[in-house]
């Protein structure tokens, strides 16, 4: 009875410490991105609108996006908001997304690290740059400071839970049967991912397992190759609703991630020997060999499939058919989700939209006037669907405008906020 007791205690243990260890970790997560998103300011709307003319180019301005971010789907959303926009060409938002999928391993790097010992005392020194320093940039970086302790520690606690996993018979059983069926791995990594809404989240989670002696790299592998199917639920979710190039630009994302995902599959063996030769040479510890896994792994699928760009392009085109709206059915491509990720690109949407707002302006006054020449039924019934679709943009950007007011913004596009509003 008193055994009984004590594995139901030790049970209750490893959920809470799991639970508390990757609720910690996701906001260090969090935290530190957002740090490093309000630092670099309107860089990175610099990033994604100047640097994405060629493929490679658009491939290193997702991954430098998404490394500032610590969030492959922030930067996969993001991007389906620019298209949604106008702002990006459905060829330019597949660079977009493969850069992506390359700059969320620098995550799993960072955990590789393997500094939880610190991340107290990293935490305390972030705490002072917050509390005592009043210049935004100086927070900034005690908010990335923060937030980069806030992770280890949360990863710290992890892995504390999940140490008595490799005892237990049922875990062990079940590691042994994800060895024997990849497929189920790939799913068991696409599931977590979207449930947790980080690949991060679940490459850490498996970095520790894999670090315990839980789990063996068989087991792991089809798992994180998973995790990049998980990342495109969100951008689909995104795209619902939103404008054809939107749905176009979540569908490549979908396909890539798989593609690339078969491929590594069909590469399995030769991908666990150049693996186990790299964990040999450089003498890599448990946590740095998921690092390099992940890392190899994006990079395979990028180097392969950039070169068939234009070709995935015109594939979307035809899974996801149709013409843009007519002005008649014109809808204000403002994407809500941008607002709290990024609100500088969330102001550039609304931009876009005022430019829109004045094109019909103009088109409504040239066919008014037409009408007053010719007093034709047709201008006079296209006047009136030019106004509504005015009316309708109008309300939809001020209340657009709104919540991003509350949020904070950098200098120059609080100006560009205050004169958009007025």
């Amino acid at each position: 009875m008193q055994n009984m007791e004590v594995n139901v205690l030790d049970v209750q243990q490893i959920i809470f410490q799991f639970i508390g260890g990757i609720g910690i970790f996701l906001f260090g997560l969090k935290y530190m991105g957002d740090g490093l998103q309000r630092a670099a300011g309107d860089n990175l709307r610099s990033i994604l609108n100047t640097f994405t003319s060629t493929p490679l180019r658009a491939v290193l301005a997702g991954a430098t996006v998404t490394a500032l971010i610590q969030s492959s789907t922030g930067t996969t959303v993001l991007t389906v908001g620019l298209v949604s926009a106008g702002f990006m060409t459905l060829t330019q938002a597949i660079g977009v997304i493969m850069g992506a999928n390359i700059g969320t391993t620098i995550t799993a790097f960072i955990i590789g690290l393997n500094i939880s010992d610190y991340a107290l005392p990293i935490i305390g020194v972030g705490a002072l740059f917050l509390f005592f320093f009043k210049n935004q940039l100086i927070a900034s970086i005690g908010q990335i400071i923060f937030g980069f302790g806030a992770l280890f520690y949360g990863l710290d606690l992890m892995g504390n839970g999940l140490e008595p996993l490799q005892n237990l018979q049922i875990f062990s059983d079940l590691m042994i049967r994800l060895s024997d069926s990849p497929f189920l791995g790939i799913i068991s990594g696409s599931v977590m991912t979207f449930i947790l809404q980080s690949s991060s989240a679940t490459t850490g989670i498996l970095q520790q397992l894999f670090a315990q002696g839980a789990m063996s790299i068989e087991a792991a592998l089809p798992i994180l190759f998973g995790t990049n199917i998980g990342t495109t639920f969100t951008s689909v979710l995104a795209a619902m609703g939103a404008s054809l190039a939107a749905k176009r630009t979540a569908v490549a994302h979908v396909i890539f991630n798989v593609l690339g995902t078969i491929l590594a599959m069909i590469l399995f063996a030769p991908f666990t020997r150049v693996l186990s030769m790299l964990t040999s040479t450089f003498s890599l510890n448990p946590e740095l060999e998921i690092a390099f896994a992940h890392g190899v792994f994006n990079l395979l699928s990028v180097s392969v499939l950039i070169w068939f760009t234009p070709q995935l392009a015109k594939l979307v085109s035809r899974i996801v058919p149709g013409e843009e709206d007519t002005i008649e059915m014109y809808e204000p491509n403002l994407d809500y989700s941008l607002i709290q990720r990024s609100p500088a690109f969330a102001l550039d949407q609304a931009k876009h939209e005022i430019v829109q707002l004045g094109q019909f302006v103009l088109e409504e006054y040239n066919t008014m006037f037409g009408y007053y020449l010719n007093q034709d039924k047709k201008s006079y019934d296209h006047v009136l669907k030019i106004e509504d679709v005015v009316d309708r943009i109008d309300i939809q950007i001020t209340e657009y405008l709104m919540y991003i007011s509350v949020e904070d913004l950098p200098v120059r596009s609080s100006n560009e906020h205050a004169q958009m509003g007025e």
